[in-house]
């Protein structure tokens, strides 16, 4: 490794506590607020996902947490009333996760937000450089599973 150049991971941390803290400046900060990063990527997948049944172990591969960390972070999002657990018929055991009009109403926010930090973090790359970044990040992914 070069000696100018910090290791990845640290970097990729440090990309991370910007974009929060660029996610945190926001005009409607109030309605986010209440709302922790793991609870806004969490409602983020639930709303891009609505049409879909998704259930804890979805949220555990999609964003590569733990069981015990997920039903932790579950359970205070219900005490948020951020997101309601309903069974289904075939299977008692599962339950699906369901956004509240309160989640969506923050979804809303963090959406409109969120495409905004998306274009600042992208502008200047072109399609092939962003494919190419991508395809790094799965790389390093799966070199570390």
């Amino acid at each position: 490794m070069e000696m100018n150049r910090k290791p990845i991971g640290i970097e990729l941390r440090s990309l991370e506590n910007l974009i929060m803290r660029k996610f945190v400046k926001t005009d409607r900060k109030e309605q986010i607020d209440s709302v922790t990063g793991t609870n806004g990527w969490i409602i983020g997948f639930l709303a891009d996902n609505a049409d879909k049944d998704i259930y804890q172990k979805d949220l555990e591969e999609q964003f590569t947490i733990t069981r015990s960390t997920v039903s932790k972070v579950l359970i205070l999002m219900e005490k948020k009333g951020l997101i309601e657990r309903h069974g289904v018929p075939n299977d008692s055991r599962l339950k699906k996760l369901v956004l509240t009009d309160k989640a969506w109403k923050v979804s809303e926010s963090m959406k409109e937000h969120g495409d905004k930090i998306e274009a600042a973090l992208t502008k200047g790359f072109t399609e092939e450089e962003l494919e190419a970044f991508y395809s790094y990040i799965q790389r390093m992914k799966d070199n570390i599973k």
